[in-house]
């Protein structure tokens, strides 16, 4: 494999329930070369969205490493963090996130407000995105007058718009039925191709995870071909 866009070793995380210690992670690893696709599947409860809320840097591991772009993140401050993040990392979740008050356009260009202000080129690319997602029409439709497989290809250009290098999607599907997620994962892993990001996929659903370049499986806190 060429260098990896993103990597994970020896990933460790533990939560607390009383005086139980419960170990969710026990030595996670993972590598994903620029471009490539890779599946998660895994039973309920066995740390998929913990996984990847530390390999967001949403959160830090009790061990092991994170690497984006072969420069570790462990340790970086918050602010330099979110920076980072919001250049380096798009990411799509299951309950979409797109803020009510905003029309489909302006969460778009929200993920690019944390950069700074957007220029006249910003919302140009804001709009090419909605168009590729063939959601050209409901650029200014608030999140309450769009579909749920809408408002997740909106959520899918929000991540795009600050060109990443890795696209993180946790269940994008688990909200909307069979028809319409399949066309999400279509508009998915089409754009990642298009954009050259790599992407790693959480997901309940095998034949969407077979769509992806490698499939893994995350059982008592180790990842492994499926």
């Amino acid at each position: 494999m060429p260098d990896p866009v993103l990597q994970a070793t020896a990933l460790r995380k533990d939560y607390r329930s009383g005086d139980r210690v419960i170990a969710v992670l026990r030595g996670a690893a993972l590598a994903v070369a620029a471009g490539e696709s890779v599946s998660i599947r895994g039973e309920s409860g066995s740390g998929k969205t913990t996984l990847l809320n530390l390999l967001a840097g949403l959160d830090a591991p009790d061990g092991g490493e994170i690497r984006w772009a072969g420069a570790g993140v462990t340790g970086v401050s918050p602010g330099s963090l979110a920076v980072l993040r919001a250049r380096f990392v798009g990411m799509v979740f299951q309950a979409y996130y797109l803020i009510p008050e905003l029309d489909a356009g302006a969460n778009v260009l929200l993920a690019r407000r944390i950069l700074g202000p957007a220029d006249a080129a910003q919302r140009a690319r804001a709009r090419q995105l909605l168009e590729r997602m063939g959601l050209t029409d409901r650029a200014h439709h608030l999140p309450t007058q769009l579909s749920g497989g809408e408002c997740q290809r909106v959520a899918i250009a929000r991540a795009l718009m600050n060109q990443p290098r890795v696209i993180l999607a946790d269940e994008p599907t688990g909200n909307l039925d069979e028809r319409t997620g399949d066309g999400v994962i279509d508009q998915l892993l089409g754009a990642c191709r298009e954009q050259g990001a790599a992407l790693v996929l959480v997901t309940h659903n095998p034949a969407h995870a077979a769509r992806c370049d490698r499939r893994l499986l995350l059982h008592e806190g180790v990842l492994g071909a499926v």
